[in-house]
């Protein structure tokens, strides 16, 4: 499918989405998020994808928050309506599928939440972190002010919110907010590498650790323990827990199935 604001591009088992509005700083409007989710949709039913990496056209950019000139339009019912930034961030944060930022330069806004919604984020020395949106007289409406502060703090996040201070990658990476701080020209093999890594476990286990570690995040440790038992419940009936420790007693690769 053609896409007139994103990109899909395949590599082996990995799935690229780049945002491709360069000349807007890859600004993300209603278009470019419904076309996001258009290609999440796709993907999430190819089996040949096992992992799905964001990143921005170009080097300066990964994406610099939300479209202005349609944000300038927004009424107070407009928060409620399907389809919003906030909500496609939810669907990203639950994908079946695991989700990396590959961050290549700035992520403002809209942009630093898209990061934020994803399962790892990494970074090149050249990025920076921001969340602006208090300029506008509006907060940051996609998660950042929930996301930021689980990740990196309560303090360092209020910091950032309230004086609209932009981190540079090794900030980021002091707190928290990233994983991997590389050079640019290392980033694609480095988001590449944890892919591949995390393409090797049982697909289904990635995804009851996905379940448990977002759920059990929004919850009490009781009840959070509780998800965990479940999804290691569901986890030891099927046929890749079986291979898997077969596999390890046997010294060889498994070869899993998804079953």
């Amino acid at each position: 499918m053609v896409y007139e604001n994103i990109e899909v591009l395949k590599k082996n088992s990995l799935a690229y989405i780049v945002i491709n509005r360069p000349e807007l700083r890859n600004a993300l409007n209603h278009e470019t998020l419904q076309e996001i989710l258009s290609a999440l949709n796709r993907l999430r039913e190819d089996e040949t994808v096992g992992c799905v990496i964001f990143t921005g056209k170009g080097e300066k950019f990964f994406a610099a928050g939300a479209d202005i000139s349609q944000l300038k339009q927004k009424v107070a019912l407009d928060v409620f309506k399907p389809g919003g930034m906030q909500q496609v961030y939810d669907y990203i944060e639950m994908y079946d599928k695991p989700t990396i930022a590959m961050v290549n330069g700035y992520a403002l806004g809209g942009g630093c939440e898209l990061a934020l919604s994803c399962d790892i984020r990494v970074a090149s020395y050249n990025s920076k972190f921001g969340l602006p949106e208090l300029n506008l007289s509006i907060i940051p409406g996609a998660g950042g002010t929930q996301r930021l502060a689980r990740i990196v703090g309560k303090g360092k996040a209020l910091e950032m919110i309230l004086t609209g201070k932009v981190i540079d990658g090794e900030e980021a990476y002091r707190f928290g907010l990233v994983s991997e701080v590389v050079s640019p020209e290392n980033l694609q093999a480095k988001a590449e590498e944890i892919a591949r890594i995390i393409l090797t476990k049982g697909p289904l286990a990635v995804k009851m650790a996905k379940i448990a570690v977002h759920t059990g995040a929004e919850t009490d440790q009781k009840t959070g323990l509780m998800i965990e038992k479940l999804a290691q419940a569901v986890l030891f009936s099927t046929e890749d827990k079986n291979e898997g420790t077969a596999a390890f007693l046997e010294k060889r690769k498994p070869e899993f199935v998804s079953r």
